[in-house]
C-alpha cells in the first residue's frame, strides 16, 4: 500500500511553535508544541532569544512526528509572527543580536518623526502602511545604530537581516536568505506597486540591501532543507507567509472580498482585495495577501489590541474565573449583560478611532451586576470591536471565517453573528494559520493542484447564523461608552480632573 504524502507546517507564533503534519488527504496526524520566551529588558523592550526560537521549532517538529517518520515528509510551510526581526551571521549562521518582537516600543520617538508630511504620506503611499514602531523598518535601522555586533557584521559584509521566517528558513536550509512578500509587506521597507523592495526607504532608514532576504513566492519557492534540519536534508521548503495571511490562505479565502477573523490575544481581521493594489482606506491597512512569481494579491487589514487578552483579565486581574475556558458558562448563566458595558481600551484603542489615551472603563454597574453580567459583557467587547473594524472594510462578505483559540467560544460567536448580522464559519481544526502554511507547502510541492482540490477534502465548517434581532441600540450604547473611554489618560483630561 502506497504511503501517504505528508507536509509539516510549522507556525512560529510570539508565545510558542506549532508544528502539524498534514496527510495529502488534508488531515493532521501529528502535532506539536513549545513554548518560546519573552524578554523584558527595559521598559517598552520586548525580545526573544532568536536560538530558543530554532530550538522551539526543534521540539514541536520532533513531537508532531512521533506518529509518522520524518522521511515521509514531503514537503515543509513555514508561517511566523511578522515585524519581529533577527540579525545573524552569514557565515556561522548565528545570531547577533536578540530578536526585537514586534510589540517592542524601543523605536517610538524616532517613529514619531514620521507622523507629518511628507515622510507620513510617502510611507503610506509605497507601502500601505503608517508609521510605527510596530514594523520592522526602524527596528533594523536600531540595530545597526545602537548593537556593535550588528554593525561590525555589516561593515564586513557579513551581515543578515530578517523577520522570523528569513531565519527560520536560513536554519532549515543551512542558509538560504529568502523572504516572500506577506512578511516583506510588514517591513515598512516595501513598495507594494513594484513588489520590490524601495531603494528610497532603505535609504530614509540606512538598511543596505545586502543584508536583506531575497524574495520569493509564498508559495512554491525553490529551497530545501540542509544537513542541520531535523527531518533530514533535501525536503522542499515551498511555502511562506506571514502568520495572518496564512491564516486566510488557510480557511481558502482567495477570492476578492473573502474575510476571516483570528481571535487570539487581539484580533486579526483581513480581507481579501484582489490582485489589483487596491485604494487605501482611512483606518485600515493595505498589505500582501500572496505572493508569486507572477505578482500578488492584496489584503485589507484591521486589528482589534484586546480581545481574548481581556478573557485573560477577568481570569488574572479579576479572578472571577480560574481558567479562560470557564468565560462561556459563566456569561451564558445570565440573560444578558444586565446593562453593564466594558471597553477593555487597556493600551488605547485602534481602529477606527486610534486613541492611545483611551482607556478601560466598565459602565452600567448596579448592585445587581454580578460576575456573569461583566463576563458577557467582556464577550460582547470583542464582537463590538471587530465589528468597528468590519465596517471599516470596502466589502460585506457573505460568510465571516473566523479562527483563533478564542473561536472555540461558541457564545462569542453567536454574539458576533448578532452584532455582524453575518454568518459565521469556524472550521472543526482551529489551528488555521499552520494549515494555511501547510497548504500553501501542499500547492507549491504539487501533492495539491490548487485550494479546489484541498476544499474538496475537508469536512464540514460549523456554521453560526445570525439572529433576527434589531442590534441598532446595543451598537448606540456601545458607542456611547466608547466616548467616554477616549482620552483618559491624556494631558487635557488630567488637566480638567485635577480641578474637580
Amino acid at each position: 500500500m502506497r504511503l501517504l504524502l505528508l507536509i509539516l507546517a510549522i507556525d512560529q507564533g510570539t508565545t510558542g511553535t506549532t508544528a502539524l503534519l498534514i496527510s495529502e488527504r488534508a488531515e493532521v496526524v501529528g502535532r506539536g508544541y513549545a513554548e518560546v520566551d519573552q524578554h523584558y529588558p527595559r521598559g517598552g523592550w520586548v525580545e526573544h532569544d532568536p536560538r530558543q526560537i530554532w530550538r522551539s521549532v526543534e521540539d514541536s517538529v520532533a513531537k508532531a512526528l512521533v506518529e509518522a517518520p520524518s522521511e515521509d515528509v514531503t514537503a515543509i510551510g513555514v508561517t511566523n509572527q511578522r515585524e519581529t526581526v533577527i540579525a545573524w551571521d552569514a557565515v556561522t549562521n548565528d545570531p547577533l543580536a536578540p530578536a526585537i518582537v514586534w510589540q517592542d516600543a524601543r523605536t517610538s520617538d524616532r517613529m514619531d518623526d514620521f507622523q507629518t508630511a511628507p515622510h507620513c504620506g510617502m510611507l503610506r503611499s509605497i507601502t500601505g502602511l503608517l508609521p510605527s514602531p510596530y514594523f520592522s523598518a526602524s527596528k533594523f535601522e536600531w540595530l545597526l545604530t545602537e548593537d556593535p555586533d550588528v554593525v561590525a557584521a555589516a561593515r564586513t559584509g557579513r551581515l543578515r537581516l530578517g523577520t522570523v521566517d528569513t531565519w527560520l528558513v536560513s536554519k532549515l536550509s543551512g542558509g538560504a536568505h529568502v523572504t516572500d512578500a506577506t512578511n516583506a509587506s510588514r517591513t515598512l521597507l516595501f513598495d507594494l506597486s513594484s513588489g520590490a523592495w524601495s531603494m528610497d526607504l532603505l535609504g530614509l532608514f540606512g538598511v543596505p540591501l545586502t543584508a536583506l532576504p531575497e524574495l520569493v513566492p509564498s508559495c512554491g519557492a525553490d529551497v530545501v532543507t540542509g544537513t542541520d534540519c531535523p527531518i533530514g536534508e533535501g525536503v522542499p521548503i515551498c511555502g511562506i507567509a506571514g502568520d495572518q495571511q496564512a491564516a486566510l490562505f488557510g480557511h481558502l479565502a482567495t477570492d476578492a472580498g473573502a474575510t476571516k477573523i483570528t481571535y487570539g490575544t487581539g484580533c486579526f481581521l483581513l480581507q481579501h482585495a484582489g490582485e489589483k493594489r487596491p485604494i487605501d482606506i482611512p483606518g485600515l491597512l493595505t498589505t500582501v495577501a500572496l505572493g508569486f512569481s507572477s505578482g500578488m494579491s492584496f489584503a485589507y487589514e484591521g486589528s482589534v489590541f484586546i480581545g481574548g487578552a481581556a478573557v485573560q483579565w477577568l481570569r488574572d486581574g479579576l479572578l472571577i474565573v480560574s481558567s479562560a475556558g470557564q468565560i462561556e458558562g459563566l456569561a451564558r448563566s445570565v440573560a444578558d449583560a444586565g446593562g453593564v458595558v466594558f471597553v477593555p481600551a487597556f493600551t488605547g484603542l485602534g481602529p477606527p478611532h486610534w486613541d492611545p489615551d483611551a482607556r478601560g472603563t466598565i459602565w452600567g454597574l448596579t448592585q445587581a451586576t454580578n460576575a456573569g453580567h461583566i463576563a458577557r459583557a467582556t464577550l460582547e467587547a470583542i464582537a463590538h470591536q471587530v465589528q468597528d473594524v468590519l465596517e471599516l472594510m470596502p466589502t460585506e462578505s457573505p460568510m465571516l471565517h473566523v479562527d483563533g483559540g478564542a473561536a472555540a467560544n461558541r457564545l462569542l460567536l453567536e454574539l458576533q453573528a448578532e452584532v455582524s448580522g453575518q454568518p459565521l464559519s469556524r472550521p472543526a481544526e482551529l489551528e488555521v494559520t499552520a494549515l494555511g502554511a501547510g497548504y500553501l507547502a501542499g500547492v507549491g510541492s504539487g501533492v495539491w493542484g490548487d485550494v479546489s482540490d484541498i476544499g474538496e477534502l475537508l469536512g464540514p465548517r460549523a456554521i453560526i447564523e445570525a439572529q433576527d434581532r434589531e442590534m441598532s441600540t446595543d451598537r448606540a450604547t456601545w458607542h456611547r461608552a466608547i466616548e467616554r473611554s477616549r482620552g483618559w489618560a491624556g494631558s487635557k483630561f488630567s488637566s480638567e480632573r485635577s480641578l474637580e
